[in-house]
């Protein structure tokens, strides 16, 4: 199994903790690459919509294109962000405009469409859901349906500080979802494409066959993957 690992913040704090926790707990042989924002990327988007006509003309695609190579080939992401005042960090909120164009509105990668996807957030006091939204939504409308979010209150400004007992609380839950990882990935137990994904791709491929995307390169996208007609991408998963 290879899983890359998005961190919100460059310091290996409560919530990187909690991630490794469930990557350590994964039996499974596995390969596990880790990205840290701001470290990797450190840019915000400039709204210039280069990259709409062409990935290569953003500012900064090949720091960008280096994480997104690493994720199209993996099977599962986690994502650990912190709250920070009931949101994900400004790096990762910045790395998700960067990413935009994966959207289902615009150009989105068929390799979405199998990929597991675990989001993780902890918080001193209240937040944490609010954190996992944005980054849970971002990867929804990648075209990942299975997603699975785990928000922990760990009374504490650092893992240190995180009392024993919430300590293994957290390693409990995380345990059981890394065994259920496990188990699917023994059976080769492939993600279903649910419902709603279907139908925000079919809504959006409508879209694009009325000319309401967002330009005629990004319609020609479309139309090359034989999207607008009946071709769907989780078909050839």
């Amino acid at each position: 199994m290879k899983i890359v690992m998005i961190n919100g913040q460059n310091h290996k704090g409560s919530t990187y903790h909690a991630g490794k926790l469930l990557i350590d707990a994964i039996t499974i042989d596995k390969q596990v690459k880790e990205f840290f924002l701001p470290r990797d990327l450190n840019h915000f988007c400039l709204g210039c919509y280069a990259c709409i006509e062409d990935e290569t003309k953003c500012p900064y695609f090949p720091e960008k294109n280096i994480i997104m190579q690493e994720i199209e080939q993996a099977d599962l992401l986690v994502f650990t962000t912190p709250n920070y005042c009931m949101a994900p960090s400004a790096p990762m909120k910045a790395f998700i405009d960067l990413t935009f164009t994966y959207w289902l509105s615009h150009k989105p990668r068929e390799c979405m469409f199998n990929k597991k996807a675990v989001v993780i957030s902890t918080t001193a006091g209240a937040g944490a859901r609010e954190a996992i939204k944005p980054v849970a939504r971002t990867l929804a409308y990648w075209g990942i349906s299975d997603i699975k979010k785990f928000g922990f209150t760990v009374q504490a400004m650092n893992w240190e500080g995180v009392s024993a007992e919430k300590k293994l609380k957290i390693k409990r839950t995380l345990s059981r979802q890394a065994k259920i990882l496990d188990k699917n990935k023994n059976k080769n137990k492939k993600p279903n494409v649910s419902f709603k994904t279907k139908l925000l791709f079919n809504m959006f491929a409508g879209m694009q066959k009325a000319n309401m995307g967002s330009s005629p390169t990004e319609r020609k996208y479309w139309e090359d993957k034989g999207w607008i007609g009946k071709e769907r991408p989780w078909k050839n998963k």
